[in-house]
């Protein structure tokens, strides 16, 4: 990757990074909550577990892997304060509200997150995010042809900035640890006989 390319993913994330946070509180919040049940098996035994609930148990998220029409992926650069880096460089992702389907939630949080809309988008797959305490499933995507046509809408807490690069650069950002988180690494490496074409 040039040397050029990564000072400006660094400056990005630079912007990000947290420099103080309150102490946390355990609380039953408005995003999360965390359920406590008694599940019944077929062998007769009963087990006892507890399932956090995100976003009204809307908690299935949508993973995009945008292409653009000159072939350049697009990534996302924002705040993520649980993280050692306290940034996350990563693909559009968003939950997926009651009314829609995943490709719906993948196509308005593409046009939120970086104002592009794709010609084309596929379902490349779906993964658990964390079987063992949800059941949220994520649905991943690749959009193909994505043209830059709106401006972006976030909202007032969300903080992003987009980054272009190619399929290389990609890799080496996923081999570097820059992209480090799940849903990214999962759709990148479900997509990957569509990028090979890149």
């Amino acid at each position: 990757m040039l040397k050029e390319k990564l000072q400006e993913l660094n400056e990005l994330i630079s912007m990000y990074k947290t420099i103080a946070s309150t102490k946390p509180q355990i609380v039953n919040g408005n995003f999360i909550k965390v359920g406590s049940a008694e599940y019944i098996l077929a062998n007769g035994k009963t087990i006892k577990r507890e399932e956090i609930i995100k976003n009204g148990g809307r908690s299935s998220a949508s993973i995009i892997l945008p292409i653009t029409e000159n072939k350049e992926i697009i990534l996302i650069v924002q705040p993520r304060v649980f993280t050692k880096l306290g940034v996350g460089v990563e693909l559009p992702a968003g939950y997926i509200d009651a009314y829609e389907t995943g490709k719906m939630a993948a196509l308005r949080e593409l046009k939120e997150e970086t104002g592009y809309v794709p010609k084309k988008i596929i379902k490349v797959g779906e993964y658990y995010q964390d079987q063992g305490c949800s059941r949220a499933l994520n649905e991943c995507f690749v959009a193909f042809g994505c043209q830059k046509q709106k401006k972006r809408n976030l909202d007032d807490d969300e903080f992003i900035s987009e980054f272009l690069c190619n399929y290389d650069e990609l890799l080496e950002l996923m081999d570097m640890n820059y992209i480090c988180d799940a849903g990214s690494i999962i759709t990148i490496e479900k997509a990957k006989k569509y990028l090979k074409k890149l």
